[in-house]
Parts: structure tokens; sequence; C-alpha cells
């Protein structure tokens, strides 16, 4: 037995936090508010103990949560792992439209990244002289 797990096993709150970078608050909602996957063990003392099926379902949600995804369709999503085989259809479709999104977004931040950098190598123009150049971005760049 480690100072992470008891005896009934898993990780305590406090760990399982550490462990995904969230806040043991956090880790109370996702319970409470239907997202996870499975119900969380508990000891025989009422604490929650979390398996390692738990924490790999917890980064996932993570992730869907970081690149945008809503409360509401991570509940969908649970929903429907939960509900077994049968409905991978609807997971792949909820996937793929998630996907689309985060793509458009980090197709838009690239953009934003070019345009930045042609600033960068404006003012890096001017302050070492003509020789130094930067990355360079198409399109119309306002000035600045």
């Amino acid at each position: 037995m480690t100072a992470t797990t008891s005896a009934v096993g898993g990780l305590t709150i406090a760990d399982a936090a550490a462990a995904t970078g969230l806040t043991v608050h956090t880790l109370r909602y996702y319970e409470r508010d239907g997202l996870m996957l499975d119900p969380v063990d508990r000891a025989p003392s009422g604490h929650r103990r979390y398996s390692e099926a738990d924490l790999g379902w917890i980064v996932m949600l993570t992730r869907l949560r970081a690149t945008g995804m809503g409360i509401a369709e991570l509940r969908e999503y649970a929903t429907l792992c939960r509900d077994g085989d049968g409905n991978e259809g609807a997971r792949l479709t909820l996937l793929r439209a998630h996907r689309d999104r985060v793509l458009a977004e980090l197709e838009a931040t690239r953009e934003h990244l070019r345009a930045i950098d042609a600033k960068i190598g404006i003012y890096e123009g001017r302050l070492c002289g003509p020789g130094v150049s930067g990355p360079g971005v198409s399109g119309p760049v306002a000035t600045g």
C-alpha cells in the first residue's frame, strides 16, 4: 500500500486531482453532473477511490473540454459511452463535429500567428536593419 492508495485500492480524490491537474471541486462536479463513465468507487469510509480507468476517462474529458467541448456535449458523450455498444455512429458523429470545430479554430490561430510573425519581422527589420527578416504572411497586415 502506498501513500496514494488505500487498502481498497485506487487514488484518493486529492491524489486524483494532482494526477489530472484538476481541482477536487472539479472532480466532484464531474461525478455529480454525470460526466464520469462509471460511478467512482468508494472506500468503506465513503471516500472516493479513483481507478486508472477513471483517470484515463478524466484525461479524455479534460482534452475535450480544453478544446472547447461544452458540458452538455461532454454529458452526451459520456451517456453514449455508458450506454455501451450499438451507438458508435452517434459517438463518431459527435467527435467528428468537435474535431471539425477544433480544426477550424486551429487554422484561425495559425492565421493569427502568421500575422504576429509578420509584425515581429517588421520590428526586427527596423531594429536590426534590412538583413534581418522574419516569417512572412500573405494578405494585408494592419500597421501598428
